[in-house]
């Protein structure tokens, strides 16, 4: 069952970039840290939007979560180091399901001293084992414990999402 079109989808991402805007108006710099694979491709969309409505610098990232081994996050910040001090970091993922992997997320950026840790999810489900809530998220949704939202990408788009039974 199809919860969300590309355009809605898009849509909710426009809106996300507006609020983070306007949740840190003073700051100087956002890193969007995306969760691979799908975070990555929601992170690179926002910086989009956001380009024409933050002041300030905008870098991305990438998080590589292993979902066996969680607790090893890395972080991969492409040709150019990045820096984390003082600087707003914005963990963007597609779906909070449990809130498991948000957390494990986290855990790359204790090492460092950003100002703000924010998060961001396209849906959010509301069916939490771990105590984190997205800052940021497009759509919340409750659903059956049994039932799965996928984020439907092709060729580094979003093209929708839908509910698994």
């Amino acid at each position: 069952m199809e919860i969300l079109s590309r355009e809605a989808a898009m849509r909710k991402l426009q809106r996300m970039a507006y609020e983070i805007a306007e949740t840190n108006p003073d700051e100087h710099e956002i890193v969007l840290a995306g969760i691979k694979e799908n975070g990555v491709i929601l992170a690179h969309i926002l910086m989009e939007f956001l380009k024409p409505v933050f002041k300030g610098e905008i870098k991305m990232i990438e998080i590589d979560i292993n979902k066996k081994l969680p607790q090893q996050a890395q972080l991969h910040c492409g040709v150019e180091p990045v820096s984390f001090d003082d600087k707003v970091v914005i963990i963007v993922d597609d779906v909070a399901n449990s809130g498991k992997t948000l957390s494990y997320a986290l855990k790359p950026f204790l090492n460092y001293y950003p100002s703000k840790i924010q998060t961001l999810v396209l849906v959010e489900r509301s069916h939490k084992r771990f105590p984190v809530t997205p800052d940021f998220k497009g759509l919340s949704i409750a659903t059956a414990l049994s039932e799965k939202i996928v984020v439907d990408t092709r060729d580094g788009e979003i093209t929708g999402a839908h509910l698994e039974a």
